[in-house]
């Protein structure tokens, strides 16, 4: 009997920059498995609070979570069925009012295994951080940083708008040869930002995350980075090669 093919649910957190980049990923790489994009449409700090903050995660179900919070009756019907993997998408956005650094360590730790409870993968500061790059390569990337004080203003995205190659998400990485090079610079980055010798395959999120968090408390900045992409090299890794 042939295997049953991989189910797999993906939680962004916007409805629409995070949907799109998701959407493009599984276009371009042609991963074979079938797959659900749903948006959070709120940020991680609400989903600790729903799912940690007054209850056992181990007692709870997340795919039910997310059904009792969706208002559309037909989107409703996604969380009833079975999936091989989930993956779950969100920003660290460390200007918002609800961001702890022992919230998201929690979570981190928590979410590790994507044909479990779920893996969970977070952009440093957010899902912009992919578009972030004048050229491609961008020789500079790994000097890219967000301080605290343009995050709070909420001028970031507007940088990113500004600095970003083609003035135009739809036209950046368009191909599967730049977004190959956009993910390694990522892969790159990561590892400079947790210190250790660079390796094909991405550093853990608890790593990044530690590092990034350790440099928000001291320097009031976090390394840009976008790992939302790092599942593809840790499903094959030959497909970003």
């Amino acid at each position: 009997m042939a295997e049953k093919k991989r189910k797999i649910l993906v939680l962004v957190e916007g409805a629409k920059t995070d949907v799109a980049l998701m959407e493009r990923l599984f276009s371009i790489y042609q991963i074979d498995f079938k797959y659900e994009i749903v948006s959070y449409c709120t940020n991680i700090y609400t989903l600790y609070k729903e799912m940690f903050e007054d209850n056992d995660p181990d007692d709870m179900d997340l795919l039910q979570l997310l059904k009792s919070r969706e208002p559309d009756l037909v989107k409703k019907t996604l969380f009833d069925e079975s999936y091989s993997d989930i993956l779950l998408i969100f920003d660290l956005d460390p200007h918002d009012f609800g961001f702890n650094p022992e919230k998201i360590r929690h979570m981190a730790k928590y979410f590790v295994e994507s044909s479990d409870v779920g893996k969970l993968y977070i952009n440093y500061p957010m899902v912009e951080a992919f578009y972030h790059m004048t050229s491609i390569p961008d020789l500079n990337f790994n000097t890219y940083n967000a301080t605290l004080n343009e995050l709070s203003a909420g001028t970031y995205k507007a940088r990113v708008n500004r600095e970003n190659r083609n003035h135009d998400y739809r036209k950046f990485a368009a191909t599967k040869e730049e977004c190959n090079i956009v993910i390694r610079q990522n892969i790159s980055k990561a590892w400079l930002v947790v210190g250790d010798p660079e390796d094909d395959m991405p550093p853990s999120q608890a790593e990044i995350l530690n590092t990034q968090l350790n440099s928000i408390q001291n320097e009031n900045r976090v390394a840009v980075l976008s790992t939302c992409a790092f599942f593809i090299p840790e499903y094959n890794l030959k497909l970003i090669r």
